[in-house]
């Protein structure tokens, strides 16, 4: 009977895929063998090459080809008989509206970045339509269930917002060899090959005066410049000069260890720059993305770490590429982590640049890791989870509410357990998504324009995409397609206005609603006028809050916390294991409860007052693939006492 049951659930279904990649393609597959017969796929991506290891519909002939599209004629191919309709698109566009996730029996997500799984995460509450979340990296791996009013949302516990880093960190001050990365990929590799009209100042601003111009002249490359000469300048220009223009500010390295200036003379003699880049021994040199500079000098491991000789002479090696063999494309080149040149001319600018400062260097497999963000994916791990959500979609068809599991893949065994099955929580009385609850800012009213208010907080970190923001009834911004010409010109003029100075001045006290109509979700914001911020600490000059627990003693949250997890079952053990610290990280945990760990590699338990209950709250969250790794673990503290899962 109960076969049959699951068999009329499955047959009766249509169900809202969104993402074809590493998790994507195995739940597809996995979908399709269980007979799910209207199955619909949206994925905004095309194939690459990086993808072939895992993503096992896709082959080498696919590559520039729609994930989506190549998924469903694959599937069709071995399950003719089923319905399979794919787009190539972005999930955000407005024809997937509200009322088209309506006409779905549950959404399963196999996404890769935490934007589009908040957008999803919002038009299912809007809907009521249930959604199961997956996530997988390496070996760890998740699955979550989340239904309007009976779960906890996705967005009930606090997510990563991407990471930045300030400018003066960036440019001057580097102690991560990250920034380094991030120095090389989006200030040299951009100003040499990128887009020459966006601003982008390479250069330590002193008081001197020439310093700018000094620059400009020495990324200008004419026509008659001989490319090692124009390579030594440019190396002697940002590895030596601004190193030596940096120095020159005693204040800034009394509590700091000085970098050393590097000049190309110091390094290599005139001929080795000369004989830099023996083109012959390139291979693939008529394909672009598999030019090496590497094979140029005779190197071959890309997990060997490179010596300073030989990180500058692949840095000139790659340069003289660039301009030889690609310089049609100078001038509007992105980095890219499957073009080999790209990844080995920023790995050696930055292992140069760490030399200089002190940071120990890294392997341009390592190094390519973290320009790229790529998180290594396990492809059984991709299966494990794809199973897994199935079977949660199969529990949501027959309403088996009770039988729900939020279901975590373990690296290793804990409890004698690789899979830790956990009930769904309730919602957290403090989500502003699906509770309601008010945030606050902390902003200069008087500095801050409205621009800043809508780039860094509505969009960035609430997530909106189409937000109106008003002030009591006045109505301060909005985006659509339907506004005429001088609401636009309204709206743009109020963007470049500080808070205090708009048409309905906004100041410490005001509440802002803040609504995103294609997602059908307000909230409101209350202003708190703020003198000063931290430049490093508080880069955006705005703190949000809002993410705070539900109380300690609210006896209706905990007693939906059962759980089985790894830690001892005595009360007031900690177990404690923490995660190696990956530099691939790029996102940073935005929190404003100051009991929070701002680690996104620690997974806490917190246990209600009897201890006899336990929650886990586990690691992975956001990337199955090799895009934005996206990880947290934000307990809900149920009883004040968190706990962290070893």
């Amino acid at each position: 009977m109960a076969a049959e049951q699951r068999l009329s659930a499955v047959k009766g279904s249509k169900v809202l895929m969104v993402g074809a990649g590493g998790i994507g393609c195995e739940l597809l597959k996995t979908l399709a063998l269980s007979d799910f017969p209207d199955i619909h796929v949206i994925d905004m991506d095309t194939i690459e090459v990086s993808n072939l290891n895992r993503q096992f519909l896709f082959r080498k002939s696919h590559v520039g080809q729609s994930k989506a599209k190549v998924a469903r004629d694959a599937v069709l191919k071995f399950r003719p008989h089923i319905n399979i309709t794919a787009y190539h698109a972005n999930v955000k566009d407005s024809e997937f509206n509200v009322d088209f996730f309506k006409q779905f029996n549950v959404v399963l997500n196999g996404l890769d970045n935490l934007d589009a799984r908040r957008h999803v995460n919002r038009l299912c509450l809007a809907a009521d339509v249930p959604l199961v979340e997956s996530g997988t990296t390496g070996f760890l791996g998740q699955v979550t269930i989340h239904i309007k009013g009976r779960t906890e949302c996705y967005e009930c516990q606090p997510k990563p917002a991407p990471k930045t880093y300030p400018v003066c960190t960036i440019t001057s001050t580097p102690s991560k060899y990250v920034h380094c990365i991030v120095w090389a990929k989006e200030l040299l590799f951009a100003k040499l090959f990128g887009d020459k009209n966006q601003e982008n100042d390479l250069n330590v601003r002193t008081s001197d005066s020439n310093s700018s111009e000094h620059a400009d002249n020495v990324f200008e490359r004419k026509k008659d410049d001989d490319v090692h000469q124009y390579g030594k300048r440019v190396f002697d220009h940002v590895f030596g000069y601004n190193i030596e223009v940096a120095l020159s500010n005693e204040e800034t390295w009394k509590s700091r260890n000085k970098p050393r200036p590097l000049y190309i003379r110091d390094i290599l003699h005139d001929e080795e720059i000369e004989q830099n880049g023996d083109f012959g021994n390139t291979s693939a040199v008529d394909e672009p993305l598999s030019m090496s500079a590497m094979a140029s000098i005779g190197l071959k491991n890309p997990q060997d770490i490179w010596s300073l000789k030989e990180n500058s002479r692949i840095l000139l090696a790659a340069l003289k590429l660039f301009f030889q063999k690609r310089e049609k494309e100078i001038g509007s080149l992105c980095f890219d982590k499957d073009d080999q040149l790209a990844v080995e001319f920023v790995t050696a600018a930055a292992n140069i640049r760490a030399t200089s400062f002190g940071i120990p260097l890294h392997s341009l497999f390592e190094a390519k890791g973290i320009a790229g963000n790529i998180v290594h994916a396990v492809a059984t791990t991709n299966a494990i989870v794809a199973g897994l959500i199935v079977i949660e979609a199969i529990k949501v068809l027959q309403n088996d509410a009770k039988l729900y599991r939020m279901t975590y893949c373990l690296e290793h065994p804990s409890r004698k357990m690789l899979l830790m099955p956990v009930e769904p929580f309730e919602p957290n009385k403090s989500c502003y998504v699906c509770s309601e609850t008010p945030l606050s800012l902390e902003i200069n009213t008087n500095r801050s324009k409205l621009r800043e208010f809508v780039d860094k907080i509505v969009k960035a970190k609430l997530g909106m995409n189409l937000p109106l923001i008003m002030h009591g009834s006045a109505l301060l911004y909005e985006v659509g397609d339907d506004l005429d010409e001088a609401m636009v010109a309204n709206y743009e003029a109020n963007l470049d206005k500080v808070l205090s100075a708009l048409p309905s001045p906004v100041t410490g006290g005001t509440i802002l609603t803040v609504e995103d109509l294609q997602q059908e979700l307000s909230c409101n914001i209350n202003i708190k006028h703020r003198e000063e911020f931290d430049e490093e600490k508080e880069p955006d000059a705005m703190i949000l809050l809002g993410w705070t627990q539900a109380p300690a003693n609210d006896k209706e949250n905990n007693s939906s916390t059962s759980a089985v997890n790894g830690a001892s079952t005595s009360k007031g053990v900690d177990n404690v294991e923490t995660e190696k610290e990956q530099e691939a990280d790029t996102d940073l945990v935005i929190t404003t409860d100051p009991g929070t760990v701002q680690n996104g590699k620690k997974r806490k338990v917190a246990d209600d007052e009897s201890g006899s209950k336990k929650r886990v709250e586990q690691v992975v969250d956001d990337n199955e693939d090799d895009d934005d790794l996206v990880m947290f673990d934000e307990g809900d503290d149920i009883s004040g006492k968190k706990r962290r899962l070893q």
